[in-house]
């Protein structure tokens, strides 16, 4: 079956969802890890004449990856925010990466015109938001032949340095189950399927597995990063979800910092040849 014949439940599209968990993101969120996008680059191909496309891209943890590796670099979201923290990151220091305000239902021919055709279109931790089945059809039009699809998430191994993170989500899920029940629907097509069935159906999935310290604020941030956990989202119970995540922070940390293993993935889609 292909993708264009899929049905799914797509959730709603909110262009703010993310607006009051903008700040907190750059800092909160796993950064991926350098060597991913060096190894990604080598399987696709990227190369210093290609241009990527990073969809969904909050405020560039992919773009600004990715920008040593190409020609440039397009980045889009629907959040303003976001936007703006990503520009100011790559002010003065990456001129290749433009910022555009949009959704992947803004992905059309004016888009391959100005910026494209891409040879990577990559997507962080952002795809369960879009109608998968619609962005892979358009991506199909934007993307040159050999190029690819690249969704990169980040994976936390059932290692002892993990222990914690039963206890961080126990306090997320008790204030909303949003971002638990965004992909885990009952019957909800795995990323997987949906590639599978579509143009982007020869998939290679590579990690790169990471031993982290970060300080305890820094899981504050995390938690208020999730839309089902942003202070909008929380209303008067944010500052008390806040306190929690804080002092479980403090109460795992060692030395003054938090230890996790994060493994850093990259599924990649080609069309078969």
């Amino acid at each position: 079956m292909r993708v264009s014949q899929m049905h799914e439940h797509v959730i709603p599209f909110q262009p703010r969802r993310f607006e009051d968990a903008a700040p907190h993101y750059l800092l909160g969120r796993p950064p991926y890890a350098p060597a991913l996008f060096r190894r990604v680059a080598e399987l696709t191909g990227l190369a210093s004449r290609h241009r990527v496309l990073d969809l969904g891209c909050g405020p560039g943890l992919l773009a600004g990856g990715f920008a040593y590796f190409a020609a440039s670099v397009l980045a889009m979201d629907p959040e303003p925010d976001m936007l703006a923290i990503g520009a100011s990151r790559t002010e003065g220091v990456l001129t290749n990466v433009t910022f555009l305000q949009g959704s992947s239902y803004d992905l059309g021919p004016e888009i391959g015109q100005r910026f494209g055709p891409f040879h990577l279109a990559v997507i962080g931790r952002a795809f369960h938001w879009m109608d998968r089945a619609d962005t892979l059809s358009r991506l199909d039009a934007l993307i040159a032949p050999e190029g690819a699809v690249g969704l990169f998430s980040d994976v936390h191994p059932d290692v002892p340095d993990n222990a914690w993170l039963r206890q961080f989500y126990a306090v997320r899920d008790r204030y909303s189950d949003e971002v638990r029940a965004a992909w885990r629907r009952p019957g909800w097509p795995k990323h997987e399927t949906m590639l599978l069935a579509s143009r982007f159906c020869r998939l290679e999935r590579i990690g790169v597995v990471e031993r982290r310290r970060i300080p305890p604020a820094r899981l504050v941030d995390r938690a208020l990063s999730m839309s089902g956990t942003s202070r909008t989202r929380l209303g008067a119970r944010a500052d008390q979800f806040a306190a929690e995540i804080a002092a479980l922070a403090e109460s795992v940390a060692r030395d003054g910092c938090v230890d996790e293993v994060v493994e850093s993935v990259a599924l990649l889609a080609f069309r078969e040849h």
